[in-house]
């Protein structure tokens, strides 16, 4: 708190006596009355929901195509050797090169906003939670078998159960993902959105919009991450 109190003072009497230009670097007495003006007519609120919506949208897509492969690798070991290379290479290739096909082939549009986050985060986790049903105890999945267990049992009744952990974590980074890829989907295509902000407010020189935006992502990604923290302190019964 000190240091983010240090911060935000030092910023703003910097900008007062003239050390910093505020025209470019802006300042947080600025930033309020910016955040005070557009907040009056709804035009900040609606880009706003904007970027909760399809931050939602991508996540909620993201954590079942992830459990959903997960768990289809799982039950049949031949699918994740033909999909594992095709993974570690969709992983690995940088998400905004895809973007501007994306626009090409489905226009300037949410959907294209939506594809392109959930491209950033589903196959990592695809690949991690995978990775977590199979280090599961081997000597519990034969205790099942000797007791005539069937795999949907021990799917259900051991695997999710111990790899619980693991898809929390995987919601809490993926959660912080599908931001990431939103932002980078409304730099390129979209015409709403924290992320539209950023982009022409940097294009008109409005950089108090550009900041604000900065600053409302900032809240936007803890309030997110606490939700996300509840949920593993209920699930764990902690």
């Amino acid at each position: 708190i000190f240091l983010a109190v240090f911060f935000v003072s030092a910023w703003e009497i910097c900008a007062e006596k003239g050390i910093i230009d505020s025209f470019i670097f802006s300042s947080p007495k600025r930033i309020v009355k910016c955040f005070i003006e557009l907040t009056k007519n709804g035009f900040l609120i609606r880009h706003v929901w904007k970027t909760i919506y399809e931050t939602l949208i991508c996540f909620i897509f993201v954590m079942i195509a992830a459990i959903t492969a997960a768990v289809l690798m799982w039950l049949n070991r031949n699918i994740f050797k033909v999909a594992e290379p095709f993974l570690v290479l969709l992983n690995s290739l940088p998400k905004s090169a895809l973007a501007p096909v994306l626009i090409v082939w489905l226009g300037n549009n949410t959907k294209t906003v939506i594809i392109a986050a959930v491209s950033v985060a589903v196959f990592g986790a695809m690949l991690s939670i995978y990775t977590s049903f199979t280090e599961t105890d081997k000597e519990k999945i034969k205790l099942i078998r000797t007791l005539g267990g069937k795999k949907r049992h021990i799917l259900f009744y051991l695997i999710f159960p111990s790899s619980l952990p693991t898809i929390v974590n995987a919601m809490k980074v993926n959660l912080g993902l599908s931001l990431v890829g939103v932002i980078i989907g409304e730099f390129l295509a979209a015409k709403e959105g924290l992320g539209y902000l950023i982009i022409y407010g940097s294009q008109v020189f409005k950089m108090d919009w550009v900041l604000l935006s900065i600053v409302l992502l900032s809240i936007l990604s803890i309030i997110l991450y606490i939700i996300i923290g509840i949920f593993e302190k209920r699930t764990s019964g902690r």
